[in-house]
């Protein structure tokens, strides 16, 4: 069978050149029934090779559990690469960074409070090995040393920009070799973590979006001899809320191709397709100021989120054909979009009102933080009683990472994270008085020493400078909705707090779409039970991508949960996007 050969002048596959033409396209961002589509516009556009990461969070989203089913059916996903006669790059972490809830480390690794992530801990690595256990054995077969499309497997992930024990590396490389991968393993870093991040004997590339020469050169002083690659070209970025849509000029991205593929290098696009952080999946940063990816991983790329040619794909692929063989077949045409049409949510349920439907409450002498309580994602509610009336001032040492708080119910005001806010003064009405914390995960850290991320409400919290003794601490995931009873929504007296509000669509054909939610404050959406994502009127995104497969042809159900009010109860499907204002 062909196995990639890293020699001194190149790759070679079955003992003939190759030059590796790759585009990111995360399987996992993407709805299942879509893959095959990307998978094929990858190979028009003259990719001969794709790059997925595998998200270790939610193949693994319990301890002892290891899912590949629906979207999560990596094999399946490899079938129809090799389908399209392309190759494949496989990045499997542990650290996948991605933009990614934690980098795609599993929540539940924080529920030791001292563990060292990234490291040679041995709780780590024992957890990584069972991931690995567990993910290898049906990925084996779709090696190229066994006739599958898998050319070479990542070591780690930008391991230089966090950490430099090059003996962290070796054991990660054993266990990789141990499970059976006996295709090339590779590092990938900036040029400036070059030296940390690699490890003797392992391929090196490096990571760039511009000075593509001066990044090539660097990977030359660090690696004399051997392939030159770039894993991550970066040709779009990503958004954070409050931000602006982040772009890049195609011109200036496909004059950087060209000098890439000029200078002999492979090349991996980051990202021809970069898809939706459907769900609570996004991540964040957090170097002093905590700061929230957006749903859409749309990424300015080749392909837009929904999967049609955007400018720079007509661009890349007449760079491409300069230097490769680009297939004859046309540029695939977008695809048909949702006729405009407003949906009125008729009926609502109060999430203060219904929160015993939707997790238990655990009792215990202070606040539980997500990961104690076994949660990853969605909400975690807080309740204990007030000790007296009159003038209080609520104190919380760690909000992770928005906190809004109600007295018998009522809003009194909202605690960020993002905004560096530790205390809030209210007016408690009696003695005996319920306070209720609603925390939401906004998105781990996904980037750095900050990926330490635990949720909720972390450190002390005092009421008047008195710890309270007594706290329910209820995990709110959010992942069953079917417990919820709602009931037909009153103009006299809406709902005061988050509520989830809810209405049908008839449609005939179904297609892609976005829903809009102007006039509507932060919340989630879910459409026949898939959660789309997060909007926040803050933007820069204004719409969520609605996938063809999620729609019926006829009755379809969406959902809402609004967490502060709105100023409608419409939403309305279009059939074009607003990712929001473009910088200058």
């Amino acid at each position: 069978m062909p196995r990639l050969e890293v020699a001194a002048d190149g790759f070679r596959l079955d003992d003939r050149p190759l030059r590796i033409i790759s585009g990111g396209l995360h399987y996992f961002r993407i709805h299942p029934e879509q893959w095959a589509d990307r998978l094929r516009k990858a190979r028009l556009m003259g990719l001969n090779t794709i790059e997925t990461y595998v998200p270790w969070n939610v193949h693994s989203p319990h301890p002892g559990e290891f899912r590949l089913d629906a979207g999560l059916d990596l094999p399946r996903f490899l079938d129809l690469a090799a389908a399209e006669d392309l190759h494949v790059l496989l990045r499997p972490g542990p650290y996948i960074c991605a933009e990614w809830e934690g980098g795609g480390l599993p929540s539940w690794l924080l529920a030791d409070e001292d563990i060292e992530l990234r490291s040679r801990d041995p709780r780590y690595l024992k957890a990584v090995d069972d991931y690995l256990a567990a993910l290898l054995p049906p990925v084996l077969p779709y090696l190229s040393t066994r006739g599958g499309p898998i050319l070479a497997v990542q070591l780690e992930n930008e391991y230089g920009a966090y950490g430099d024990d090059s003996g962290y590396l070796e054991d990660l490389a054993e266990l990789l070799h141990r499970q059976g991968v006996d295709v090339p393993l590779f590092t990938c870093d900036q040029p400036s973590d070059l030296e940390r991040g690699g490890l003797d004997g392992v391929l090196r590339t490096v990571n760039l979006g511009s000075r593509v020469d001066a990044g090539l050169a660097a990977l030359r002083t660090h690696q004399p001899s051997g392939p030159l690659m770039c894993s991550e070209f970066w040709i779009g970025w990503f958004d954070r809320w409050g931000g602006t849509h982040v772009t890049r000029s195609t011109a200036d991205a496909a004059a950087d191709l060209d000098r890439m593929l000029a200078a002999g290098a492979s090349v991996n696009i980051y990202m021809f397709h970069g898809g939706t952080n459907f769900g609570f999946t996004n991540g964040a940063n957090d170097k002093g100021t905590y700061r929230a990816t957006v749903t859409s991983y749309d990424y300015d790329a080749p392909l837009d989120e929904a999967g049609d040619p955007a400018p720079k794909y007509a661009a890349f692929r007449e760079v491409i054909a300069r230097h490769a063989p680009v297939p004859e077949e046309p540029v695939p045409a977008p695809a048909p979009k949702l006729a405009p049409a407003a949906v009125e949510l008729t009926a609502c349920a109060g999430l203060l009102d219904q929160c015993e439907r939707l997790g238990s409450a655990v009792h215990a002498d202070r606040p539980q933080a997500m990961e104690q309580l076994g949660q990853s994602f969605g909400f975690i509610l807080y309740e204990t009683a007030l000790p007296a009336a009159g003038p209080t001032v609520l104190r919380i040492a760690q909000v992770h990472d928005r906190a809004q708080v109600f007295v018998d119910g009522q809003p009194v005001g909202v605690l960020e994270r993002e905004n560096h806010e530790h205390a809030l003064a209210f007016h408690t009405p009696r003695r005996g008085a319920r306070l209720a914390v609603l925390v939401e995960n906004q998105g781990r850290v996904n980037y750095g020493q900050g990926m330490h991320d635990r949720k909720g409400l972390l450190g002390e919290v005092s009421v008047n400078a008195l710890a309270p003794e007594s706290w329910y601490s209820r995990p709110l995931p959010l992942d069953d909705l079917d417990r919820l009873s709602f009931t037909a929504f009153e103009h006299a007296s809406p709902p005061v707090g988050p509520t989830f509000h809810r209405g049908h669509l008839d449609i005939g054909q179904p297609s892609d779409g976005w829903i809009a939610l102007d006039g509507w404050t932060k919340g989630h959406v879910w459409i026949n039970g898939f959660a789309l994502g997060r909007y926040w009127s803050r933007g820069p995104q204004t719409t969520l991508y609605v996938p063809a497969p999620i729609l019926n042809a006829g009755r379809n159900e969406i959902t809402v949960l609004e967490l502060h009010g709105a100023t409608t109860r419409t939403v309305e499907l279009r059939g074009t996007p607003d990712l929001g204002p473009v910088e200058d």
